[in-house]
């Protein structure tokens, strides 16, 4: 039996504008040029102001009527010539990949950043590998082990894996010995330690190849091959008894130790690029008054393509029209409204950066004034959001990808972000004060005895601050920085 009810629901969707914004807004300056080229790679009815003519007048999008519609059993051979194709192919014989021209005042953000020209780890191995004479089997096999150590230089595959690769993808039969033959001649390559199979065996190639008249030499082996474990513990005690030795002689040993590459693979790793940190906003301080700036690269001078404006213009006023000009008029008006769209996310984009940036600014003013951590306010994502009048996640889009430049560095806007911490006094501080405070104490303490977690929290409720133990053991990982027993030196 059929029913018939009616209900309301409550939903939320996002419009293609909006999530165009949305993503736009999580791109960092120093990616927002290559997502510009490929827009306007997509879309030839988008144009780059400084790619195109300037003395061109800069035209608006046109209105249109969105109820216009097209009655495709219309039929008119008087536009047959018209080829949007080919019109397609000659708009986009624009150079796009040229660099766009910010305005910026500093020419160095527009370069690529130098790449040192050097052989890679493993061909660096492998050239190792063809000075030496040896059969074809043996080639191959050592072949196989060069191609089968990691990024770090160590081989972490079992000898059985490798002889079935070698079986099953070079047709070649190995036996055991001579898998571990050939790892013997490897290990003895450039740079020390490399094929090993864990670190103690890595430590252990490289001191075998040092000066062995060396007292110390011999001893740090030995510390290697029988007490890895309390020498990576720091029970320096243990050591000095069971060798047999001072504490200054111990104190030789471990800096022969120390010396030695943990991952011999990174030594010759590739050159890579590293991602360079273009800054989003300038903060300078003008005798006592904050400047915020947006950069530049920001800002792109981008317009809707005047030819293809004068082209929807002129078939849609055309009286008839057939099925094939309707869809090219379609296609026009839909690159047309894409490149509208683009143009008002990216201003849309500059608007909520800065909105959002002047607020941060505002709200730590002492600490852009001065520098000084200790300056920094407790400030959580819905500080600013209840200011800007914005949602808690664009506020987190915005200071989970952008970085400003201040007089005194360059800063990721979510390391402004912490929180609250009550003092003895009732006054609220940031979380990041205590860090500071901890880092100093680590710093200047003894590293002959170094401060406990408890230590450490004794000092700091001297200095008004109510941490539990565990609390400051979560800062102190926060920060990178081991226990007190890995901190301690001889």
């Amino acid at each position: 039996m059929l029913r018939q009810n009616l209900q309301q629901k409550l939903l939320q969707k996002l419009s293609p504008q909006q999530i165009q914004f949305i993503k736009l807004l999580q791109v960092p300056t120093v990616s927002l040029d290559a997502r510009i080229k490929e827009e306007l790679e997509e879309n030839p009815a988008l144009e780059d102001l400084s790619l195109s003519n300037l003395n061109d007048p800069v035209e608006e999008y046109p209105d249109k009527d969105p109820d216009d519609t097209y009655d495709a059993e219309e039929k008119t051979d008087d536009f047959d010539e018209f080829n949007i194709d080919d019109y397609l192919q000659e708009d986009n014989i624009n150079d796009y990949s040229s660099k766009y021209d910010q305005n910026s005042d500093d020419e160095d953000e527009k370069k690529e950043m130098p790449i040192a020209v050097q052989s890679s780890f493993y061909e660096n191995l492998q050239e190792q590998l063809d000075l030496i004479p040896l059969s074809d089997k043996d080639f191959q096999i050592g072949q196989q082990l060069i191609g089968s150590l990691d990024d770090d230089g160590y081989l972490r595959r079992s000898v059985a894996s490798l002889i079935d690769d070698l079986a099953f993808s070079q047709n070649v039969f190995a036996e055991e010995e001579e898998v571990e033959e050939m790892l013997k001649v490897i290990q003895n390559f450039e740079p020390a330690g490399i094929g090993a199979r864990d670190l103690q065996e890595c430590l252990l190639i490289q001191l075998r190849k040092k000066d062995q008249s060396n007292p110390y030499i011999i001893k740090a082996i030995r510390v290697v091959e029988d007490y890895l474990d309390e020498f990576t513990r720091k029970h320096y005690d243990k050591l000095e008894k069971a060798l047999n030795i001072s504490s200054e002689e111990l104190k030789e040993i471990i800096a022969e130790i120390l010396r030695l590459n943990p991952k011999p693979g990174d030594s010759g790793a590739v050159t890579t690029k590293q991602l360079q940190i273009i800054p989003d906003f300038h903060i300078s301080n003008k005798e006592g008054t904050l400047v915020l700036t947006l950069n530049s690269q920001n800002a792109p001078e981008l317009k809707v393509s005047r030819s293809y404006q004068e082209m929807f213009q002129h078939y849609d006023k055309t009286s008839q029209k057939d099925k094939k000009l309707k869809e090219a008029v379609q296609f026009v008006k839909q690159k047309l409204d894409s490149a509208k769209w683009f143009i008002d996310a990216i201003k849309q984009r500059q608007q909520t950066l800065l909105k959002t940036m002047n607020a941060i600014m505002h709200y730590q003013y002492d600490y852009f004034l001065t520098g000084d951590d200790r300056n920094l306010k407790p400030m959580i994502l819905k500080d600013i959001a209840d200011r800007i009048g914005m949602d808690i996640s664009t506020v987190s889009r915005v200071a989970n990808s952008k970085y400003v430049q201040t007089e005194f560095g360059t800063f990721l806007l979510k390391s402004f972000f912490s929180e609250a911490i009550q003092t003895e006094s009732g006054e609220e501080v940031s979380n990041k004060e205590v860090k500071k405070i901890l880092e100093e104490c680590i710093g200047n303490e003894d590293k002959r005895h170094p401060l406990a977690d408890e230590k450490l929290a004794e000092i700091l409720k001297e200095k008004g601050y109510n941490i539990a133990r565990r609390t400051v053991a979560k800062y102190r990982e926060a920060m990178n920085i081991p226990v007190a027993r890995l901190r301690k030196e001889l």
